[in-house]
């Protein structure tokens, strides 16, 4: 997809975003978005796009790092559970709860058991989660193999976006078909009629974008508010007002 018309689709979605961002305000509404994948499958880039242009104190974003010591002897589900929506917000996870039907089942990081308890309980939390007012959406986004390769390599290679490439990426990166089995068992979980999974294909990486903003929009139900015409107010006249004779220390205008 070329940049100009990618640029186009996602200006109107944008704008179309500030009505539901004002409407989820409005009406109280609490929406919790999760987004999984693989390593690569461009999680960051979608929820940058979804989030570029509305209000961080409404749009929040979840991204949370490894388990503290006393975190990890909590019920698993409790470190996630305080950052879930109050009225008036949207909360964006990136990566979630499914942490443990993932990166920590393939990569060792807890026992088959926990894992296995966690699938069995998951959708009876995510019913309440429902049940309780929450518009809960789950996006898997689906990177081929080939196309994983080269994010990671340009990963490798680009000083821009070394800092994205963790020795956790190169360890996952050998396990695809354990991450396949993985991803497998959740969905057999979780794909629940009252909180299903929703696959986005994301080896075009503009696509994947606009095609989550548009699916997002169309599943929360939302409407235009009223506006009122918006004119600037004059400004003050400068009265006895002086520029003072002050050593500002001005930045360098390299550019």
């Amino acid at each position: 997809m070329g940049a100009r018309d990618y640029d186009d689709a996602l200006e109107k979605l944008h704008a179309e975003l500030v009505v539901l961002q004002q409407w989820v305000q409005h009406k109280g509404l609490k929406v919790c978005i999760l987004f999984e994948g693989r390593d690569g499958a461009g999680k960051g880039g979608t929820i940058k796009a979804l989030t570029e242009r509305v209000s961080p104190r409404v749009f929040r974003v979840v991204a949370l790092p490894a388990p503290t010591e006393r975190e990890q002897s909590q019920m698993y589900i409790q470190r996630y559970v305080k950052h879930l929506p109050a009225a008036g917000e949207v909360v964006i996870f990136d990566r979630s709860w499914y942490n443990r039907a993932g990166v920590e089942r393939v990569m060792g990081f807890c026992t088959e058991q926990q894992t296995q308890d966690f699938l069995n309980t998951v959708p009876a939390f995510e019913k309440a989660v429902v049940s309780s007012g929450v518009i809960l959406l789950k996006y898997w986004l689906e990177v081929s193999p080939e196309e994983q390769t080269r994010r990671l390599t340009d990963r490798i290679e680009d000083g821009r976006k070394q800092w994205k490439l963790t020795e956790m990426d190169l360890k996952s990166y050998s396990r695809w078909f354990d991450y396949s089995r993985a991803r497998d068992d959740m969905f057999k979980a979780s794909d629940s009629s009252w909180a299903p999974w929703y696959v986005v294909p994301s080896d075009c990486k503009r696509r994947a974008r606009l095609n989550v903003i548009q699916h997002v929009l169309r599943n929360i139900p939302h409407e235009a508010l009223p506006q009122e015409k918006v004119k600037l107010p004059k400004r003050q006249k400068r009265g006895d007002y002086v520029e003072p004779d002050y050593p500002f220390r001005l930045i360098h205008e390299v550019y």
